[in-house]
């Protein structure tokens, strides 16, 4: 169960990082990146964070590029977030299936 500062702080995290993924996909010609959900672990040490790209044909190269430049995210984060935390969080990025699932529910409620 999630306290409340990691909460706040997971929103915070996810607030930014839509920021800069915004920024990213500019470079990325036709990707549509979105931060859906950032968990937190409670020493504030690593986040979590799932996305959601769209189209789906670009997703493996686009999580290929954004692992390549987990560093750099997590540099522009720690300069948006310098005056509100101590410590930046390590960053783990992970393909929110969510969409996916619910589309596959979808057509099999429909047979």
């Amino acid at each position: 169960m999630e306290s409340t500062r990691q909460h706040k702080i997971a929103r915070l995290i996810q607030k930014d990082l839509s920021d800069i993924f915004l920024r990213y996909a500019r470079n990325l010609s036709g990707v549509l990146i979105s931060v859906s959900e950032v968990r937190i672990s409670p020493d504030l040490a690593i986040a979590h964070v799932y996305l959601s790209i769209f189209p789906q044909d670009k997703v493996a190269s686009t999580m290929e590029h954004i692992e390549k430049d987990q560093s750099r995210i997590r540099g522009e984060m720690g300069n948006l977030e310098r005056h509100q935390l101590r410590i930046i969080p390590e960053l783990h990025f992970h393909l929110d299936e969510t969409i996916e699932r619910m589309e596959r529910i979808d057509s099999l409620l429909k047979q």
